[in-house]
């Protein structure tokens, strides 16, 4: 049946008909089951609101945080995280970007750095800006070893791929370094100084002990001691010579 014309003319305008339009999403709320696409549906129709995630399927929407236990040590290790991206070309970081993880997941990490797809890395970027597929590295502040950052999400980072995992769980002056070995994770432990290495991106060096110190100049001068690595040095060489062959496909 032929649309009436008044219809077809309002159409033309840019202005649907009060019938065509499209009905607003619901709005997000804390336990929604959804997929990944209605979940980022209802996300968009919602600008004003500041994070939320999709983890297995479920919707969580975290409480505001605070400086103490979550803003300060995020920026100390976003500081870390953009220095080594900086120095590594082929690397990219991202800060609270959601992740298209897979159909029932869309979490949005504090941190992650990953390497970019011309270079190999797990991840591409879609058209509308998304982080698709599993970064190498994702780092979550968490207030404790209760937080779901520590179970449900860890579940699905396993799962998906994601090489290695922080979690630093402020209230119990804790950090966790995980490391994908076949199908689980393993905890890494720092050795006789307090370091751990990242055995994804050489190079990265965190000092674990003096960041639960407070001693930044400490973490900042063993991060640089491992920029001046030859380790690092070839790492970014390899990065090179895959995109080099790829951009000449």
């Amino acid at each position: 049946m032929a649309l009436p014309k008044t219809v077809i003319e309002e159409m033309q305008k840019g202005q649907p008909s009060a019938g065509l339009r499209l009905v607003k999403p619901p709005r997000l709320e804390q336990g929604d089951r959804l997929t990944r696409e209605e979940f980022e549906r209802r996300y968009d129709a919602m600008p004003n609101l500041k994070k939320a995630e999709l983890i297995e399927g479920a919707v969580y929407m975290p409480s505001p945080v605070r400086h103490r236990e979550h803003g300060r040590q995020h920026i100390q290790l976003a500081g870390l995280i953009m220095l080594y991206s900086t120095a590594t070309a082929g690397t990219d970081c991202s800060d609270n970007a959601t992740i298209r993880l897979d159909t029932i997941n869309g979490p949005q990490p504090d941190l992650v750095l990953f390497v970019d797809e011309s270079a190999g890395g797990n991840t591409r970027i879609s058209e509308d800006g998304y982080i698709v597929g599993a970064p190498e590295l994702v780092v979550e502040i968490a207030a404790s070893s209760e937080s779901y950052d520590l179970h449900t999400k860890l579940e699905a980072y396993c799962r998906n791929g994601v090489r290695e995992y922080i979690a630093w769980r402020t209230e119990d002056g804790e950090l966790d370094w995980f490391r994908l070995r076949g199908k689980k994770y393993v905890r890494v432990q720092p050795d006789d100084k307090g370091v751990i290495a990242s055995s994804v991106f050489p190079g990265l060096r965190l000092h674990v002990k003096a960041l639960l110190a407070g001693d930044m100049k400490k973490v900042l001068a063993e991060l640089q001691k491992g920029l001046k690595s030859k380790e690092h040095a070839d790492f970014v060489n390899r990065l090179s010579q895959k995109s080099q062959r790829k951009s000449k496909r």
